[in-house]
């Protein structure tokens, strides 16, 4: 497998111990980016089990704790631990005593009904990280607003620069669970940095990690073209959102799929690539002419040009045109169903997908693989999400 160590030395988070008190994929997340470089990762669920083990779709249709393929993506290489929730305080007090990290995703008042106070917990356990993951934080007057990824990507900011060229259609919602995902990676970082300091210091610290705050911090142009030229960006429909519209950059092709593709009119060489590909293909028309190679004169007839292009690439195929064109040098894309990516040559070659036993009647079955693949480390083996309880309770 290209790029995963041949020097067997241990992932860069083994004997590190990991308690999981989370019932949103934001802490699942974060316990799963742990696991997978090497942590042991106990996630404590209450007898029915997490919140999130009732999201489906589920396998074959059967609904179950157990079948919940949204739960198996977030909880690979992890163990499960059944708490009742009135013993919650006592058991993570036994838990805790030789853990390294905390990971909570619970609201305030959720965490004051199971009796947790994370400070305490911190002085109790001077070398622990605790990792409070909210959707408003500990503090303020929204610490226990109501959840949901939509609100947080709405609150935050991103939503508004999602969705269509027609500005009628409200924000889109991207999907993907993003706001989780961006708390998740905001609190991964968090961690390493306390853990970093506890190298130094020998004592860890509560992380208060908002998910509004770090969806905040997620607006891609949004925050410095207002900061810096006062101005909003507008959106647009499948490209990032500027102050002014720009050109489409999506074009369908002959098989039904889209390439994406940014005319780029200012960049000359990128330009004759085009012009000469097109032209090869007998749809260059007027583009080859003498006029058409200076940039003023294609920014005037932005619209005859992008018409063109719009048919060049309407008589390909799109994973042909997206290979041809990355071979020439242009940055073009070819836009997948999630469900194509299992075929995808590149992630073959790379081996992404990994074989894992589910130890279901789905039998063993392809998940993604890891985020990371480092030159120094070996790989986890990828272990299917733990059944609920297999690891003891209460």
């Amino acid at each position: 497998m290209s790029g995963v160590a041949e020097t067997g030395q241990k992932p860069p988070y083994t004997g590190l111990k990991a308690i999981e008190l989370a019932e949103d994929v934001g802490g699942e997340f974060l316990g799963r980016m742990l696991a997978e470089m090497g942590a042991e990762v106990t996630k404590v669920e209450p007898p029915q089990g997490s919140p999130t083990r009732a999201i489906g779709p589920f396998v074959q249709g059967q609904e179950g704790p157990d079948a919940s393929l949204n739960f198996w993506y977030y909880n690979t290489d992890k163990r499960s631990l059944v708490v009742a929730p009135e013993a919650t305080a006592a058991r993570l007090a036994d838990l805790l005593a030789d853990a390294d990290v905390l990971i909570v995703s619970l609201q305030p008042a959720r965490q004051a009904a199971l009796g947790l106070d994370l400070n305490a917990i911190a002085a109790a356990n001077p070398k622990l990280i605790v990792v409070s993951m909210t959707p408003y934080g500990l503090t303020g007057p929204w610490k226990d607003y109501a959840p949901s990824n939509l609100t947080a990507i709405a609150g935050g900011g991103p939503l508004m620069m999602c969705g269509y060229d027609d500005h009628a259609i409200p924000p889109v919602n991207p999907g993907g669970d993003q706001a989780y995902h961006t708390s998740a990676a905001f609190g991964h970082i968090a961690v390493l940095a306390a853990l970093l300091d506890r190298q130094q210091t020998g004592l860890g610290q509560v992380i208060d990690l908002s998910m509004h705050s770090a969806n905040a911090l997620n607006t891609e142009l949004g925050n410095p073209y207002w900061f810096y030229n006062g101005v909003n960006v507008q959106r647009q429909t499948c490209r990032h959102a500027q102050p002014v519209m720009t050109q489409p950059a999506m074009f369908q092709c002959a098989d039904g799929s889209y390439v994406y593709y940014t005319l780029i009119l200012a960049d000359q060489h990128s330009w004759k690539i085009l012009v000469g590909w097109m032209d090869e293909m007998g749809m260059a028309a007027m583009l080859t002419e003498p006029e058409f190679s200076d940039v003023v004169h294609r920014q005037q007839h932005m619209g005859e040009i992008q018409e063109l292009v719009e048919c060049f690439f309407l008589i390909q195929d799109g994973h042909e045109a997206y290979l041809e064109g990355q071979k020439r040098g242009l940055p073009i894309g070819i836009v997948n169903a999630p469900e194509e990516l299992l075929e995808d040559e590149h992630l073959r070659e790379r081996a992404f997908f990994v074989p894992v036993d589910t130890g279901t009647v789905a039998g063993t079955v392809l998940f993604p693989g890891d985020s990371y693949r480092f030159s120094a480390f070996s790989a986890v083996p990828k272990q299917r999400a733990p059944r609920l309880g297999e690891h003891g309770g209460t």
